[in-house]
Protein backbone atom coordinates (compact mmCIF):
# COMPACT_ATOMS: atom_id res chain seq x y z
CA UNK A 1 0.00 0.00 0.00
CA UNK A 2 2.70 2.14 0.87
CA UNK A 3 4.52 1.53 -2.76
CA UNK A 4 0.99 2.36 -4.58
CA UNK A 5 0.83 5.82 -2.26
CA UNK A 6 4.25 6.84 -3.61
CA UNK A 7 3.26 5.72 -7.50
CA UNK A 8 -0.08 7.95 -6.98
CA UNK A 9 1.86 10.69 -5.50
CA UNK A 10 4.56 10.75 -8.03
CA UNK A 11 2.21 11.57 -10.56
CA UNK A 12 1.07 14.47 -8.66
CA UNK A 13 2.45 18.24 -8.62
CA UNK A 14 5.10 18.19 -6.01
CA UNK A 15 4.16 21.00 -3.27
CA UNK A 16 6.50 22.57 -1.54
CA UNK A 17 7.50 25.43 0.62
CA UNK A 18 9.67 27.01 3.60
CA UNK A 19 9.52 27.04 7.39
CA UNK A 20 12.40 28.53 9.50
CA UNK A 21 14.25 25.40 10.41
CA UNK A 22 14.69 24.48 14.41
CA UNK A 23 15.16 21.57 16.41
CA UNK A 24 11.53 20.72 17.00
CA UNK A 25 8.42 21.25 15.24
CA UNK A 26 7.94 24.65 13.63
CA UNK A 27 4.33 26.65 13.27
CA UNK A 28 2.75 25.65 9.90
CA UNK A 29 2.51 28.27 7.53
CA UNK A 30 -0.37 29.45 5.78
CA UNK A 31 -2.97 26.65 3.71
CA UNK A 32 -2.38 27.34 -0.02
CA UNK A 33 -5.43 29.43 -1.04
CA UNK A 34 -7.18 29.85 2.13
CA UNK A 35 -5.24 32.32 4.85
CA UNK A 36 -7.78 31.65 7.50
CA UNK A 37 -7.54 27.97 7.93
CA UNK A 38 -6.55 26.89 11.92
CA UNK A 39 -5.17 23.73 13.21
CA UNK A 40 -8.08 21.38 14.60
CA UNK A 41 -6.96 18.13 16.42
CA UNK A 42 -3.96 17.42 17.93
CA UNK A 43 -1.32 17.36 16.65
CA UNK A 44 0.59 13.38 15.49
CA UNK A 45 4.37 12.71 15.27
CA UNK A 46 5.88 10.26 12.65
CA UNK A 47 8.40 8.51 14.61
CA UNK A 48 11.07 5.78 12.81
CA UNK A 49 11.76 2.21 14.43
CA UNK A 50 14.54 3.50 16.42
CA UNK A 51 12.15 6.27 17.79
CA UNK A 52 13.79 9.43 15.99
CA UNK A 53 10.94 11.75 15.54
CA UNK A 54 10.85 12.51 11.63
CA UNK A 55 7.79 14.80 11.40
CA UNK A 56 4.59 16.58 12.51
CA UNK A 57 1.15 15.46 11.05
CA UNK A 58 -1.09 18.42 11.10
CA UNK A 59 -4.73 18.87 10.36
CA UNK A 60 -6.51 22.30 9.37
CA UNK A 61 -10.10 23.34 8.43
CA UNK A 62 -10.91 26.66 7.09
CA UNK A 63 -12.59 28.00 4.04
CA UNK A 64 -14.58 25.31 4.34
CA UNK A 65 -12.15 22.89 3.31
CA UNK A 66 -9.59 20.23 5.43
CA UNK A 67 -6.18 20.36 4.69
CA UNK A 68 -3.25 17.90 5.68
CA UNK A 69 0.30 19.27 6.61
CA UNK A 70 3.07 17.27 7.16
CA UNK A 71 6.74 19.24 8.47
CA UNK A 72 9.86 17.54 8.72
CA UNK A 73 11.94 18.20 11.78
CA UNK A 74 15.36 19.58 11.95
CA UNK A 75 17.00 16.65 14.08
CA UNK A 76 15.72 14.31 11.32
CA UNK A 77 17.28 16.86 8.59
CA UNK A 78 20.68 16.86 10.23
CA UNK A 79 21.17 13.13 9.90
CA UNK A 80 19.44 12.27 6.84
CA UNK A 81 20.26 13.43 2.91
CA UNK A 82 17.19 12.80 0.94
CA UNK A 83 13.30 11.75 2.24
CA UNK A 84 10.15 12.73 0.38
CA UNK A 85 6.88 13.26 2.33
CA UNK A 86 2.89 13.04 1.66
CA UNK A 87 0.25 14.06 3.11
CA UNK A 88 -3.80 13.69 2.59
CA UNK A 89 -6.98 13.86 4.23
CA UNK A 90 -9.00 10.50 5.60
CA UNK A 91 -12.52 10.43 5.57
CA UNK A 92 -12.39 6.08 5.92
CA UNK A 93 -9.39 3.70 6.27
CA UNK A 94 -7.50 3.59 2.27
CA UNK A 95 -8.92 7.18 1.23
CA UNK A 96 -5.68 9.60 0.63
CA UNK A 97 -8.01 12.88 -0.70
CA UNK A 98 -5.83 15.71 -1.45
CA UNK A 99 -2.90 13.87 -1.84
CA UNK A 100 0.49 15.96 -2.25
CA UNK A 101 4.07 15.11 -1.64
CA UNK A 102 7.48 16.86 -2.37
CA UNK A 103 10.92 16.28 -1.08
CA UNK A 104 11.16 19.65 0.91
CA UNK A 105 10.51 20.13 4.73
CA UNK A 106 6.63 20.59 4.11
CA UNK A 107 3.64 20.07 2.39
CA UNK A 108 0.36 20.92 2.36
CA UNK A 109 -2.25 18.27 0.88
CA UNK A 110 -4.84 20.41 -1.34
CA UNK A 111 -8.14 21.44 0.24
CA UNK A 112 -10.77 18.97 0.40
CA UNK A 113 -14.48 19.38 0.92
CA UNK A 114 -14.52 17.43 3.63
CA UNK A 115 -16.11 20.09 6.17
CA UNK A 116 -19.47 17.69 6.94
CA UNK A 117 -17.71 14.19 7.29
CA UNK A 118 -15.33 12.92 9.76
CA UNK A 119 -11.52 13.33 9.02
CA UNK A 120 -8.14 13.36 10.06
CA UNK A 121 -4.97 14.09 8.25
CA UNK A 122 -2.30 11.46 7.70
CA UNK A 123 0.92 12.20 6.80
CA UNK A 124 4.30 9.95 5.54
CA UNK A 125 7.66 9.47 4.81
CA UNK A 126 10.03 7.78 2.86
CA UNK A 127 13.74 7.45 3.06
CA UNK A 128 16.17 4.46 1.95
CA UNK A 129 14.04 1.81 1.85
CA UNK A 130 12.05 2.92 5.16
CA UNK A 131 8.51 4.63 5.35
CA UNK A 132 7.17 5.17 8.21
CA UNK A 133 3.41 7.46 9.06
CA UNK A 134 0.94 9.10 11.55
CA UNK A 135 -2.53 9.91 11.49
CA UNK A 136 -4.28 12.63 13.51
CA UNK A 137 -7.26 12.30 15.49
CA UNK A 138 -10.06 12.34 13.99
CA UNK A 139 -12.64 15.49 14.17
CA UNK A 140 -16.52 15.35 13.01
Amino acid sequence: MRRSLSTVAAALALAAGTVIGTSSEASAATAPGCSDAHQIGNTAYITTSSGETAASVKQYYGCNKNFGYVYVWQSFRDTHSSWRIFTWINTTPGTYLGLMSTTGIEVWSNGTATAQMCTRAGGLIEFGSYSFQAYTDTRC
